[in-house]
């Protein structure tokens, strides 16, 4: 049994993210452009990243179970029999990237640091949260604007998975069985076409939303399952040793607070380079504790990740936590506010 950890810039959770590798793990993938950038530009690059996709799992023994490309990022519901998460998905981006690089004649980073691989349960026993991750992906399309309702036959965005669902003719690489399986269908033609249809309607009212806990789970955990699951990959984590400093019992906590503040530092330093203010502690300390610009990044933290508010006062210098909580209140409840700290969050390309 594999377990790696891995480091990188900001990426959509912001995340540094736990690498969780095991036989037979199912992974909630993304990534994005880099400074949110569109990569998908033309159908050519729609059709070489789906191409070098099946070739990743041919070559690492991967199975798709949902996939969608938007513009500026992509999706995955993943699932990798051997733990070879890593070594697949270093294969899969770089190769992609440097035929994308040298097509345009460019040089750099196509893909925003590091993608985010979240482990699903997807066992027939529990298959909630496996079954919002494909209506997630699936569901894409339309809350981009892109198909469904009005703009639409979901089933008929062409760079998605559910075309494959529609029509039955999937590539080697891509297995329906088990999405048809979560939502108790059968695994034939009915069922396929009863899952669309399911879709479509979701797609219509109102264009593709996912109710808000499943939203929720899907953009803060650093899992998706219930208690037994977490409990599993948290011994994945105690077995390495990984926590050993720490005391028995609070390895969950811990392991929540560390990820929850390396997302924090990730996106706290990106919003300091977006508005221009200081980078460290000792310079944020010459501004008011109660900078509005402060605040927008304390609010968008909240947001996005586990980080406590003493983490944050001290980070920003902001003075006493309760302050934190006081201007994060602020922001939530003032129009004005909020719409701006939903700006600088799709400025640091932490969206959908």
């Amino acid at each position: 049994m594999g377990l790696t950890f891995g480091g990188g810039r900001i990426s959509w959770g912001m995340a540094r993210p736990l690498r969780f590798q095991y036989p037979g793990a199912v992974y909630h993938v993304m990534a994005r452009g880099d400074g949110g950038k569109r990569i998908f530009e033309s159908k050519e690059d729609h059709s070489v990243f789906v191409a070098r996709l099946g070739e990743a799992c041919t070559s690492h023994g991967w199975q798709v179970h949902a996939w969608v490309l938007i513009g500026n990022h992509f999706h995955l519901l993943l699932e990798t029999p051997q733990p070879n998460l890593v070594a697949g998905m270093k294969w899969l981006l770089g190769t992609f990237g440097q035929g994308w690089n040298r097509v345009r004649k460019r040089r750099g980073h196509v893909f925003q640091g590091r993608y985010k691989a979240v482990p699903v349960n997807s066992t027939d026993a529990d298959p909630y949260y496996f079954r919002i991750v494909a209506d997630y992906i699936h569901l894409n399309p339309a809350r981009a604007g892109l198909a469904g309702g009005a703009k639409g036959e979901l089933a008929a965005y062409p760079w998605s998975s559910l075309a494959a669902y529609a029509s039955g003719k999937c590539p080697s690489w891509l297995s329906t069985d088990r999405v048809l399986r979560a939502f108790e269908l059968v695994r034939d033609g009915r069922g396929r076409r009863a899952y669309v249809a399911w879709l479509e309607a979701r797609a219509a009212n109102p264009a593709g939303a996912i109710d808000a806990v499943a939203t929720a789970s899907l953009k803060r955990g650093w899992y998706l399952g219930e208690k037994g699951f977490r409990d599993t990959l948290q011994a994945m984590v105690e077995k390495v040793g990984l926590k050993k400093r720490r005391r028995r019992g609070n390895a969950e906590a811990e392991i929540d607070r560390d990820h929850g503040e390396r997302d924090a530092e990730l996106l706290v330093a990106a919003g300091l380079r977006e508005l221009g203010l200081p980078p460290d502690a000792a310079g944020l300390a010459g501004l008011r504790k109660g900078d509005e610009r402060k605040a927008l990044i304390a609010a968008l933290v909240r947001k996005r990740t586990g980080a406590g508010t003493d983490w944050i006062a001290t980070r920003l210098s902001m003075g006493h936590p309760g302050s934190v909580s006081r201007m994060v209140g602020k922001v939530t409840k003032d129009p004005s506010l909020t719409k701006r700290r939903d700006r600088l969050e799709k400025m640091l390309g932490c969206g959908d």
